[in-house]
């Protein structure tokens, strides 16, 4: 079992990492691909630099300081956090046990641009299966996306739903889907319904008849994955303390998730004071048990 679990490869991740596996902890970042950073042509607002730096080479040597100090890294996706009297981290392919887990996977994605989507958020659109799937017994669903993450909810609503529709908005669906699973792959032109979600109107004319739609598009950001153990969110800012620490023990958050600020520097200086508290927390704990 890794001590700690970190979610993303960007500065708060790695930097996070850094404080860890300095401190002795066993520490594993998780992450699919190397995140925006690594999209941007130029730095130069960062200290440390005298000349210009692509966000590659930044995220290339962050990464490579980490794996000198034995950070261990796995590129795989995660679909849901788990708590089972121990944390847990599910990925496409795994599931991973830790004392404490990171969140920082930077900002959040953009919703899609749909008609109706933010009036009927929370009256039949949500963004967690696991959080809200209870409410949906045996009524007729859909879920938006065509990757894991969408595949995930999916499968988490269908022992409860009486039928789960994935809506792919024109994007081809993924192989491998279980029986049962509905596919519609028509772009959805809005939503209807009056005062709560009834049905998605189709471009092509078409409707579907639905209590519910769960937004799960692209891959799980760091809002999403804080919401499927019941911590503090404020739109799709995750709340933290001084100490980054969100209101469930254990579980931390740092970099463009927590809000504010959306830089290099605030995220390398959160992913550190996240690092620095996940090490107190496993160390007490430590301490507590010798005791």
């Amino acid at each position: 079992m890794s001590n700690v679990i970190i979610i993303g490869n960007g500065p708060a991740g790695v930097s996070a990492a850094l404080y860890t596996s300095r401190a002795g902890i066993s520490t594993l970042i998780i992450a699919k691909d190397a995140g925006a950073l690594e999209k941007a042509e130029k730095i130069e607002n960062y200290f440390g630099f005298g000349e210009p730096i692509s966000g590659k080479e930044l995220s290339e040597r962050g990464i490579a300081q980490a794996k000198r100090l034995g950070v261990e890294f796995l590129n795989d996706e995660v679909v849901s956090l788990e708590y089972d009297g121990q944390l847990g981290v599910v990925t496409k392919n795994n599931r991973y046990a830790a004392e404490a887990v990171i969140l920082a996977t930077g900002a959040p994605r953009v919703a899609p641009r749909i008609k109706g989507l933010k009036e009927f958020e929370g009256a039949g659109v949500s963004y967690c299966a696991i959080c809200d799937g209870f409410f949906y017994k045996e009524k007729d669903v859909a879920v938006l996306g065509c990757c894991e993450y969408a595949l995930h909810e999916a499968q988490a609503l269908m022992p409860l739903a009486k039928s789960v529709t994935l809506v792919t908005n024109a994007e081809k669906p993924m192989e491998g889907l279980p029986e049962g699973l509905t596919v519609i792959t028509t772009k959805i032109k809005q939503l209807e319904g009056e005062g709560r979600l009834e049905a998605l109107l189709f471009e092509d004319g078409s409707r579907l008849d639905v209590s519910g739609l769960f937004i799960a598009q692209g891959v799980a950001g760091s809002a999403e994955l804080a919401r499927k153990l019941g911590a503090e969110t404020a739109g799709n800012r995750i709340l933290v303390n001084e100490n980054m620490e969100t209101n469930i023990p254990g579980l931390f958050a740092a970099g463009d998730c927590t809000g504010g600020m959306l830089q290099i520097a605030k995220a390398v200086c959160q992913g550190a004071e996240a690092g620095a508290a996940a090490v107190k927390l496993i160390r007490s704990r430590k301490t507590a048990a010798l005791i």
